[in-house]
């Protein structure tokens, strides 16, 4: 199975974001799991691939240029994909993933999970997205999402695109018993 995790690069976050990234990594590597994240070697994107390395696993970089420019790229990787930019980035990591999981972080983070569940929307991506809600971090995220949908931006069935998990022990569970979303796609790609 390849897992595409966002991550963040920040190394100012708070240890246990650090700790529970180390874990999601060392239990996907433990599982089999190849791991396609941002390719960077700080914060939660370095603490994901040294977990998953350390256990021998397959990880995947992908790195913009300008990126790999700076020496912002994790030297230990599996691979490592050098890309153009932002977008293509994006493009490659979500292509081929059997499922995407989103650490705590900041607005790449964000953006990336946005467009992931924005192409779930569209029938575009069929598969899991779990967010990994360590220390509650994903819980005003979810509750403005229960907003959009009570506003009626988004129907009561979209709030099955993404669910949230409190550890990562919990995330191959969660990601193994959400359906395919193709099945519904037609019925949910637009708001009724």
């Amino acid at each position: 199975m390849r897992i595409c995790v966002y991550a963040a690069s920040s190394t100012q976050a708070a240890p246990a974001y650090h700790a529970a990234a180390s874990q999601l990594g060392t239990i996907l590597a433990e599982n089999g799991c190849s791991i396609v994240y941002g390719g960077g070697s700080q914060g939660l994107m370095g603490a994901l691939a040294d977990g998953a390395l350390s256990r021998g696993g397959e990880v995947i970089g992908i790195l913009p240029k300008f990126m790999a420019d700076l020496e912002w790229g994790h030297p230990g990787l599996t691979q490592l994909d050098l890309v153009e930019d932002m977008r293509e980035r994006k493009h490659k990591l979500l292509t081929g993933s059997d499922a995407v999981v989103a650490l705590p972080g900041g607005c790449g983070t964000l953006e990336e999970l946005f467009e992931a569940i924005t192409l779930k929307r569209l029938g575009l991506y069929f598969n899991p997205i779990v967010l990994l809600d360590t220390n509650g971090f994903y819980a005003p995220l979810q509750s403005f999402l229960e907003q959009v949908i009570a506003e009626k931006f988004l129907n009561p069935g979209h709030a099955a695109m993404w669910s949230l998990v409190a550890e990562p022990s919990d995330v191959l569970a969660r990601i193994r018993q959400t359906p395919a979303w193709r099945e519904d796609a037609r019925d949910y790609a637009i708001v009724r």
